[in-house]
């Protein structure tokens, strides 16, 4: 059994963070390791306090799992300052990480702002150059390209211009869009491919990057293409969308479980 790495944010409702990448890797049959760079206090409402991990820490825990059962993936999602990110691009490089695919979370989906201003800068200095898939929405490729992402042509010119910045391939998500629920993945090599889906009619999409993000880390660690692994993970949460969870006051979780 192949064993994949989370590296990201505990929620305390387990909609989304370790815990949604947990029960992502449990679906596809892998073995889930994780090392935590912040809790979060949350809920489907929205977040209530955010406490980070010591970034030394952090990377005692990366280094703890790499020296017994090593990962042949690893996700990392919610890292909040800049020495978090420093300590997580060091241990990777240490390591010699296979496979990583870095969800670049700043936004939870209530809206609340998870990453500080300093983080952004060492984001992309230390962390993009390493992942072999990097997995923003739009608001975030916008941040990341630096100019507004608000369509399929500027969805496209940023995945180019963050593949091109030497981030491997890179993942530009539609899902904000309210017709279409349309990816754009442009790869290492420089190809443009669209995933096309219709958009589910739900209000329950807590934790929906996260998920996609570890499902793509699965699909790597299955030996799968970027752009089959995509395909896959693709699948794996319009599915779990689909399935009709309704948990919770606000955006609830997705049903992680529902081809079991």
């Amino acid at each position: 059994m192949e064993a994949v790495l989370s590296i990201a944010g505990s929620d305390s409702s387990g909609g989304a963070g370790i815990q949604a990448d947990i029960k992502t890797i449990a679906a596809h049959r892998l073995f889930a390791e994780t090392a935590i760079t912040a809790l979060t206090a949350q809920n489907t409402l929205g977040v209530t306090g955010v406490l980070d991990v010591d970034p030394a820490f952090v990377a005692k825990q990366i280094d703890a799992v790499f020296e017994d059962i090593r990962p042949a993936a690893v996700k990392v999602g919610m890292v909040s300052s800049a020495a978090i990110i420093e300590a997580v691009a060091d241990a990777l490089e240490r390591h010699a990480a296979a496979n990583i695919v870095v969800d670049p979370v700043m936004v939870a989906t209530s809206g609340a702002r998870l990453i500080g201003d300093d983080a952004i800068e060492a984001l992309k200095a230390r962390l993009l150059p390493l992942a072999d898939v990097v997995t923003p929405n739009m608001p975030e490729a916008a941040v990341l390209a630096g100019f507004e992402v608000v369509d399929e042509t500027s969805m496209e010119r940023a995945a180019l211009r963050l593949a091109e910045a030497g981030t491997g391939a890179a993942l530009v998500k539609g899902g904000h869009r309210h017709d279409r629920a349309d990816d754009v993945l442009v790869t290492a090599e420089g190809d443009v491919v669209w995933l096309r889906a219709p958009r589910v009619d739900t209000e329950n999409a807590h934790g929906t990057g996260c998920t996609l993000s570890s499902a793509i880390a699965c699909g790597l660690a299955q030996g799968r293409s970027v752009e089959e692994a995509v395909r896959s993970a693709k699948g794996y949460v319009h599915g779990a969308l689909s399935a009709g969870l309704n948990l919770g006051k606000g955006s609830g979780p997705l049903d992680h479980m529902w081809e079991y």
